[in-house]
């Protein structure tokens, strides 16, 4: 049986992979990839989505979206991800554009005549929290909601206590979380550790000998020496494919527990963290409702780990 997928992305070159990997799932429509600003702007975003789509012969259409934050200005990522957001090999321009329509409209209408898609978010959840607010209703006809980002009872990758994603428009976050969407949390602690493509993986998928293989691995040459810098870890971390591979497979997940999040909004030292009561501490009764209006939320799926051996051996089979 064939699932649609709905994919909203900051296009750089872990988003990339995220993409082939959903682009090249058997059983899998991509119905539309929407483009927000995030790691790069939003014109380069869509151009390397663009560009990504047409390695995979996949012909999807592709929106561009968001250029502002509800509050916060416009933080990238090219520190991390290269100047354009896939590792500065000056790649080809895409031969075709993207459509006219702006993102959130499409996410609306992508929703609306698709009930039951499943929503992938790779990047700031601006996009989706605009389409919310104009459309609150499509949060009831998503059957589930990807969303990488956040960082659960953890240490952040930009701040010691926020995740990337929700730390440049934690206001959208927030929306999301409190809309009603069945969100599954896939933090970037799950891309840490044994999760990340050491040096023999990266030999592995160059073994592979396939262009989407040496794309995969290029594109994220710049990555590979920003991580080394930031966490000390020599190879190439992936929070973007692995929340793309609990998408497409949610049992890769094996540790998973339900709980209210709240996006902190305020704080300078603490804005953007996502506070997850794991012990229920607070005693909030927001953790033993699945979803109350009345209370202002609805309880996520938060995964804690994944199948690392499984997840690498997916990558390899979207990338043969």
């Amino acid at each position: 049986m064939t699932r649609t997928f709905l994919i909203d992305t900051d296009t750089a070159s872990d988003d990339a992979v995220a993409l082939i990997m959903a682009l090249r799932a058997p059983d899998v429509r991509v119905a539309a990839i929407t483009v927000v600003a995030g790691n790069v702007d939003v014109k380069q975003a869509t151009r390397n989505a663009l560009y990504t789509a047409e390695l995979c012969n996949a012909n999807v259409p592709v929106y561009s979206g968001g250029r502002n934050r509800f509050f916060a200005p416009i933080r990238n990522a090219t520190w991390f991800h290269g100047r354009d957001g896939l590792g500065d090999h000056n790649y080809p321009a895409p031969q075709r554009p993207a459509e006219r329509k702006h993102a959130v409209d499409a996410i609306i209408e992508t929703i609306e005549t698709n009930p039951g898609l499943v929503l992938v978010t790779l990047g700031p959840l601006t996009n989706i929290a605009l389409a919310l607010s104009k459309a609150p209703a499509i949060a009831a006809k998503v059957s589930r909601c990807v969303v990488m980002g956040g960082a659960p009872c953890c240490e952040g990758n930009v701040t010691p206590a926020a995740e990337y994603n929700i730390w440049v428009d934690p206001e959208a976050a927030s929306i999301v979380m409190r809309s009603g969407l069945p969100v599954e949390l896939v933090g970037w602690h799950l891309c840490r550790g044994e999760a990340v493509l050491d040096p023999s993986d990266i030999a592995d998928v160059k073994g592979l000998n396939t262009a989407l293989a040496h794309f995969a691995i290029e594109s994220n040459s710049h990555a590979r020496v920003a991580l080394k810098i930031q966490t000390g870890e020599d190879g190439i971390c992936l929070p973007d494919p692995v929340a793309m591979c609990v998408a497409l497979d949610p049992t890769v997940g094996i540790d998973w527990s339900e709980h209210y999040v709240e996006v902190e909004t305020q704080s300078e030292l603490t804005r953007g963290m996502t506070v997850v009561d794991r012990l229920n501490v607070a005693d909030d009764e927001r953790n033993r409702a699945v979803w109350a209006p009345a209370l202002n939320g609805r309880k996520a799926r938060i995964c804690w780990s994944i199948d690392n051996q499984r997840w690498k051996k997916a990558l390899y089979a979207a990338l043969k």
